[in-house]
């Protein structure tokens, strides 16, 4: 198995990139990782590190360019082709990787991805998978970003490609989804999830119905479809609502000097509820509807952020999913009376 990490990609440079890539190669025996960027500065983080044992599964893939967390994706894209993030992409559509990792400009991601390796059959729309932890284990949000304004054909094509991940990645057997509305009852909600419901009814798909804001940390489905809008706004909600919820209870606990104890006594479980709900765990969201594997990590993604971002990688590029929801998608679109022609391979 060979993953492509873009080792420039992120706000702390190849650090954490390095750290977590040389992690993964000493817990997966099976693992080569291919490390893109400047060659001096990833041999200056291979040099201080210890790679005993390791150094034959990792390469260096010289790409002398960085695109930068601010410049404009699609520009950035085709004024520095010989950029870490680029030359990533490049490797998977020349079959020299099975999987691409970046913590990178997210934008500058998904438009090498669809430029490089073009969309998987029968999608219309890439979208971004974001696993949100709840307390059955984790609902997969999409899409978390990638397209501001969707359609309902587009959003029934996210629910067959976030069920296929879900039994993938996350070993659900018979995954439900649920469209995200502001309420339960079919007649509310925007003219795209009324337009939405009576094809996700048809699709043969595990459909459990409209579900709300509050149903997504209680797992009450597998997989919530959405625009990139909307899916965005409540990624980045639930990672605030997260952060604040574990300072107010530290400030309360110091400002009560009995409590200091109960804290003390209580810190295993505290600890077990902030592994639970700490991103770095899942390490990243998988780019789906694209021709290859690709998982966008957080731009401030540490080592271990890293480490599990292609452990997913990995996971994903050996269950084929792709192939599987091309499957899972033909076999919707064939029950469907009115389908819809194959869209033009456009820049996103």
């Amino acid at each position: 198995m060979r993953i492509a990490v873009d080792a420039l990609g992120g706000d702390f440079g190849a650090e954490p990139n390095v750290t977590g890539a040389i992690r993964a190669v000493r817990n997966n025996p099976e693992l080569t990782v291919l490390l893109t960027g400047k060659e001096e500065v990833i041999r200056a983080e291979l040099a201080r590190l210890d790679l005993t044992g390791i150094k034959n599964r990792l390469e260096i893939i010289h790409a002398p360019d960085v695109i930068g967390m601010d410049d404009e994706p699609v520009s950035a894209c085709r004024e520095k082709p010989l950029s870490s993030l680029v030359r990533c992409a490049e490797l998977v559509k020349e079959k020299n990787a099975d999987s691409f990792v970046s913590a990178g400009n997210s934008g500058a991601v998904m438009v090498a991805a669809f430029i490089k390796l073009g969309r998987l059959k029968g999608v219309s729309r890439p979208a971004i998978a974001a696993p949100i932890p709840t307390l059955k284990g984790y609902c997969l949000l999409l899409d978390a970003g990638a397209n501001s304004e969707c359609k309902p054909q587009q959003l029934l094509e996210f629910a067959a490609m976030g069920i296929v991940y879900a039994k993938a990645v996350f070993g659900v057997a018979d995954p439900t989804v649920g469209i995200l509305s502001m309420g339960e009852e079919e007649c509310k909600g925007n003219s795209l999830v009324k337009d939405t419901i009576p094809l996700l009814k048809e699709s043969g798909l595990n459909y459990k119905g409209p579900v709300e804001g509050r149903d997504i940390p209680e797992g009450t489905v597998d997989v919530v479809v959405c625009d990139g809008f909307t899916g965005n706004v409540v990624l980045k909600a639930c990672e605030g609502l997260s952060k604040t919820l574990f300072t107010l209870i530290r400030e309360e606990v110091k400002s009560r000097p009995l409590s200091i104890a109960g804290m003390f006594l209580a810190q295993p479980a505290f600890k077990a509820i902030r592994d639970r709900t700490n991103p770095d765990n899942v390490g990243g969201a998988p780019l789906l509807g694209v021709a290859g594997n690709v998982i966008i990590a957080h731009g401030k993604s540490g080592p271990l952020a890293m480490y599990n971002a292609i452990n997913t990688a990995a996971m994903l590029a050996r269950r084929n999913a792709g192939e599987e929801m091309k499957t899972v998608i033909a076999d919707i679109k064939s029950r469907q009376k009115n389908q819809t022609p194959e869209p033009e391979n456009e820049i996103i």
